[in-house]
């Protein structure tokens, strides 16, 4: 394997999952747009509790240190769009529509805990040896956070300066991604796209890897989630 660099965040998409972690197949169901800031994943861990073994004189017989507990990822984007799409997909809030039938603008409810979507983006890869490896095409580090929950747009101001909004969301566990709906890196020396080859293990959070296949066009706009 090439040891990339990670270079700009170039483009996320989002897809809707059901109440299982399922993707929601059909029209509507999913997002691309790159007109964002940041991606933070903090890792929320439970340091588990240290046991000390101390004798009546004081002096320590033993000590286990606390094994900890990873429970996953809390998420943080930030970006500038107002897409009443994205957040409609990502939060379960309601979107408004105009005349005719597009969406115009979103409203704000509550915290829809039983709604979930899942989080690829691509970052460009650079390297010596990422064009040997990649080819010609270029090459991107690809994630994927295969189910996220409690989505909830946070803080809001708006004044003279650039307005950056954010959503917040944490990991799970589980759920069926399986290889996905899309095709998102090679499965043959010809470059081919195809679906991922190998499922996220039930108990794992995020996934990377480094691929050749281009990420999708950004639309900021519903997208179709086709399932075989």
């Amino acid at each position: 394997m090439s040891c990339p660099l990670i270079a700009n965040l170039d483009t996320v998409r989002v897809t809707r999952l059901d109440s299982c972690g399922r993707p929601v197949c059909g029209e509507d169901n999913g997002f691309v747009f790159d007109c964002l800031a940041s991606i933070a994943m903090n890792a929320n861990v439970d340091d588990g509790d240290d046991v000390s073994y101390k004798a009546a004189n004081g002096r320590q017989c033993g000590f286990k240190k606390g094994c900890p507990t990873f429970n996953g990822y809390d998420l943080e984007v930030n970006f500038f769009s107002v897409s009443p799409e994205f957040l409609e997909i990502t939060t379960g809030n309601p979107v408004v529509f105009g005349f005719d039938g597009k969406p115009i603008g979103y409203d704000d409810c509550s915290v829809q805990c039983r709604t979930g979507f899942a989080l690829e983006f691509w970052a460009e890869a650079l390297g010596e040896d990422v064009c040997q490896t990649a080819g010609t095409g270029g090459a991107w580090l690809y994630y994927l956070l295969p189910w996220v929950t409690n989505g909830l747009l946070g803080d809001l101001e708006i004044g003279s300066e650039a307005v950056t909004l954010q959503l917040t969301g944490a990991t799970r566990t589980g759920g069926g991604w399986g290889v996905g709906p899309y095709d998102v890196m090679p499965i043959d020396a010809a470059g081919t796209g195809g679906k991922i080859l190998t499922p996220l293990g039930s108990n794992c959070h995020r996934r990377y890897f480094l691929t050749s296949v281009p990420p999708p066009a950004p639309v900021c706009d519903y997208v179709p989630v086709l399932c075989a």
